[in-house]
């Protein structure tokens, strides 16, 4: 793990490709690098967020790239922005908190549920040494997947469909993590969770605030643990549906 973040580091400051295509490898201006190294010392760092490879990560994603052309001057502000079909990429904290609170280690196999714009599967292509990662809209999906593609994140696979179910033929996983607000733990992400492992999530009323918790498997009994309150768009799908 620590030679793939120093990579991803090495690309994220000399804006070279290396001898094979990876992340970072893109020509960056001086000041938006500057600008998300002050995201991570003041919005990250400043929180309590302490894991040195989290901070790296977040340090080596390029998170102008993830949104918008016309939001890219305000990728590294303190807040979640909109990237279409009503979802947003999360605030920078919450994303440098959900991935601390995962515990991720270089052999772990992690399930995220909502690709979104793939920021967060970026920064944890850089801790992990698989991630899978679903996402329900297709037109995020397929532009998450290019973007991803495009910037050398090979270990990063992705999928189109309803997350709730999980992903059953790569099951199990070592950490899942949900990007989106849901009043229950889906049951088939508790069954593709390894013992021992990590399952993330804003869990609450999908259209009020929710509580971010951590919940643990042991064997066939699960640990929950609150964090912090938080503000999703909600999980939509089988989720919804006694909603609608």
């Amino acid at each position: 793990m620590k030679l793939r973040l120093a990579m991803l580091a090495a690309c994220a400051l000399t804006a070279m490709t290396l001898l094979a295509p990876c992340a970072g490898a893109w020509d960056e201006p001086r000041a938006m690098r500057q600008k998300r190294f002050d995201m991570v010392s003041r919005q990250i760092e400043a929180r309590g967020v302490g894991d040195r490879e989290v901070l790296e990560a977040m340090r080596a994603v390029p998170r102008h790239l993830f949104v918008p052309r016309t939001l890219q001057d305000r990728a590294y502000d303190d807040s979640p922005l909109p990237i279409g079909e009503g979802q947003t990429i999360s605030q920078p904290y919450i994303v440098a908190l959900m991935t601390e609170l995962l515990a991720v280690r270089p052999e772990h196999r992690v399930l995220e549920i909502g690709t979104g714009s793939g920021y967060q599967a970026a920064v944890l292509s850089g801790l992990a040494g698989e991630v899978f990662s679903i996402e329900i809209k297709e037109l995020l999906h397929d532009r998450a997947t290019d973007v991803l593609r495009e910037l050398g994140y090979d270990n990063v696979r992705t999928l189109h469909g309803d997350g709730y179910y999980g992903w059953e033929q790569e099951a199990p996983f070592d950490g899942i993590i949900i990007t989106a607000a849901v009043d229950h733990v889906p049951p088939p992400l508790l069954q593709q969770l390894v013992d021992g492992g990590r399952l993330v999530l804003p869990l609450g009323h999908p259209f009020s605030f929710q509580n971010l918790v951590v919940v643990t498997r042991k064997g066939e009994d699960f640990r929950l643990q609150q964090i912090t309150g938080v503000l999703f768009v909600p999980m939509t799908g089988k989720a919804l549906e006694k909603y609608r």
